[in-house]
């Protein structure tokens, strides 16, 4: 069907999704809508919202539930149970209620949040109640105009690429809207509130490390999130103060240009509290308070720092206060392009160190594989998007325990005399200087697809050849080790430095990822510089 049979398909629905087709005047965005179907990537669906087969909305919801019931029909004897949670962004619980009511009509005992809630939260949510999955609504750090879909197994886990494979199957072959069963309400819908919150609460507070007394003064913000409860919870007794402006629910993000806590900006107006009450650590967490983001006061500035620098700084508070529970089964477990650094920290204290695809599902799977089989022990997981994981409660990142972790690690640090600052630079001055970087080029519609399929063409024919120096290619698109295949290429120098390049799965950008292993800051911000002009220039030449 060609997007302008599908456009004229979609105007015989309702009629405020005929009202906004009609209003559509350019071709081009007609032809984005409809080109294709809105496809699952490392993080489920995940799309603009609006009318369109390639947007998220009513119909696109309810075809993701349908198929995803009917996969669940297929793979579960007896009654099935499902935990739905939803996030701060627009249509959130709309979406949400939408699919608790399509699970319901299917006979499936659905479990649904009557509250705005992180992602950790579900994750723990779906395997304490016993559910066969679960599903979150939520487009995590995205800017307003997203929303998205996430599904999760029976232990919290979101799927992984044989299970993720099977279900897009029932969901693709979902091709009538009009056999989507919609329902409002129902009895087979149990709505689900502070009890089951109160026990993710209990366990997250089981993995606190540093609870001396410190003066550390802290600024939080929740962008606009659904951080602000349970990370505020998690810091009782901490002196924190929460940015106004930013602390409760809004959809629109109105204080932001993109609520994403890796990004300069989204982080400004708790920079600029901090410095007015002379706090030490500003802390940031996304939508669906799975990613934090930190800026350190270094003298009379504060400084950002990368998901790198405080992933490592977290592995070696962790397994600093956790040696001597440490064994041979210890496990940190990392994505291919996550720093070596942190790598090398828990090398040092003796971990066993897994690698894994991007994409915090495939940390979780390590840990249920680990969980069923007692081979290994998880101690920390994260990567470098600001994702991190301490404790076996979620399969998924975890910014609430995450950010009770790094305020306590900041206090530990201040009670020494020290910044966080400090503390990193101890690190390069024991495992040598390491500068990470990611670039993101963003190439929107069926153009920029294109695009973005003929780069990875064009940088999988030049091998070795992509800039000088290069030792060895790394294809993951062929498979590599154990891991699944995917569309990643990672260029290695001797010296540990490396470069990576993948499109990403739930956007329409490619990302460039770089990492510099040079014996001082100098000479890795020159080299860097350098790899980053480069590779801008292949990517931007027409």
């Amino acid at each position: 069907m060609t997007y302008t049979e599908k456009y004229e398909q979609w105007l015989t629905f309702d009629e405020e999704t005929r009202a906004e087709l009609l209003g559509v005047t350019d071709e081009k965005e007609k032809e984005d809508r409809f080109y294709k179907d809105l496809a699952f990537g490392t993080g489920g669906l995940r799309g603009i919202m609006g009318a369109g087969s390639n947007r998220m909305n009513k119909y696109t919801v309810g075809k993701a539930t349908f198929g995803l019931a009917q996969y669940l029909k297929n793979k579960y004897d007896g009654e099935i149970k499902v935990a739905l949670g939803y996030d701060t962004r627009n249509n959130s619980a709309y979406f949400a209620k939408v699919a608790a009511g399509i699970f319901a009509s299917c006979g499936f005992k659905v479990y649904l949040y009557d509250r705005c809630l992180p992602v950790p939260v579900l994750s723990f949510t779906t395997a304490f109640l016993g559910c066969n999955a679960g599903v979150m609504i939520t487009a995590s750090h995205n800017p307003k105009e997203y929303n998205g879909y996430k599904v999760y197994d029976g232990k919290g886990c979101q799927l992984c690429t044989e299970d993720a494979t099977e279900a897009i199957g029932y969901i693709n072959a979902v091709t009538d809207y009009k056999t989507i069963p919609f329902l409002e309400e129902s009895e087979n819908i149990t709505l689900i509130g502070d009890d089951v919150f109160g026990e993710y609460c209990k366990q997250v507070r089981k993995q606190s490390l540093y609870e001396e007394k410190s003066d550390i003064k802290i600024v939080y913000t929740p962008l606009h999130g659904t951080g602000n409860v349970p990370v505020r919870k998690m810091l009782d007794g901490m002196n924190v103060t929460v940015v106004k402006e930013q602390e409760m629910p809004d959809g629109n993000f109105s204080t932001v240009r993109s609520p994403n806590p890796e990004e300069k900006d989204a982080l400004t107006i708790a920079i600029e509290k901090a410095g007015e009450i002379g706090a030490d650590l500003v802390l940031g967490t996304d939508p669906d308070c799975d990613r934090v983001g930190i800026a350190v006061k270094s003298g009379d500035e504060y400084v950002l720092f990368t998901g790198n620098q405080t992933g490592a700084l977290l592995v070696k508070f962790v397994l600093e206060m956790k040696k001597a529970s440490l064994n041979e089964k210890s496990t940190l477990i990392k994505t291919i392009v996550t720093s070596e650094l942190g790598a090398n920290i828990g090398r040092s204290y003796g971990l066993n160190i897994e690698e894994t695809l991007t994409g915090f599902k495939y940390i979780g799977d390590k840990m249920c594989k680990y969980e069923a089989t007692g081979e290994r022990e998880f101690v920390i997981g994260y990567e470098e998007s600001y994702g991190y994981l301490v404790g076996m409660h979620a399969r998924d990142k975890d910014a609430v325990v995450s950010s009770m972790l790094i305020c306590q690690m900041a206090a530990y640090y201040y009670n020494q005399g020290k910044t966080l600052v400090d503390a990193l630079n101890d690190i390069y001055a024991e495992y040598g200087y390491y500068l990470d970087h990611l670039d993101s080029f963003t190439l929107k519609g069926k153009d920029g697809a294109e695009k973005i399929e003929k780069l990875m063409v064009y940088f999988r024919s030049l091998g070795k050849n992509v800039y000088e120096g290069i030792d060895e290619v790394i294809d993951f698109s062929t498979g590599v080790a154990d891991l699944p295949k995917e569309n990643v290429l990672k260029y290695t120098w001797k010296d540990g430095s490396w470069l990576a390049v993948r499109p990403s799965g739930t956007e329409p950008k490619i990302k460039i990822y770089y990492s510099v292993n040079e014996e001082n800051q100098k000479k890795a911000t020159e080299r860097l510089a350098g790899l980053r002009e480069y590779i801008a220039s292949v990517i931007n030449k027409d």
